[in-house]
């Protein structure tokens, strides 16, 4: 478990940047060189590096190499396993949610509303 958790820490810790996220939203939409990803950032080509080597650590992207050009690609299966793990929590939400509904009916059943 504390191999997953690691893991978690590190997809959280390369999400939490918007730089990153919007290179992996990009990412998402097909493979792409260095100099694409950086287009739309006013910042250097090694600073869009850096960026790439954690969301490459993270497992989140992976760079292939085909002659000059190194394209990198979207690796989703850490997005599953943060997923997977939200997903726990939002089930926990869901039954208190349903919790509360059922309160409120037993409410409304005790005490209709009345009539102007």
């Amino acid at each position: 478990m504390v191999a997953a958790t690691d893991s978690l820490s590190a997809v959280f810790a390369a999400l939490a940047d918007p730089t990153r996220r919007a290179i992996l939203a990009r990412v998402a939409e097909g493979e792409a060189s260095v100099t694409e990803l950086a287009k739309p950032f006013k910042m250097s080509l090694p600073a869009v590096s850096k960026h790439l080597k954690v969301l490459e650590r993270a497992g989140l992207i992976a760079r292939g190499r085909e002659a000059q050009w190194r394209p990198c690609r979207l690796e989703a299966k850490p997005l599953q396993e943060v997923a997977d793990w939200v997903g726990q929590y939002r089930q926990f939400w869901e039954e208190r949610l349903d919790r509360l509904e059922d309160y409120l009916r037993e409410l409304q059943a005790k005490d209709p509303p009345q009539a102007p």
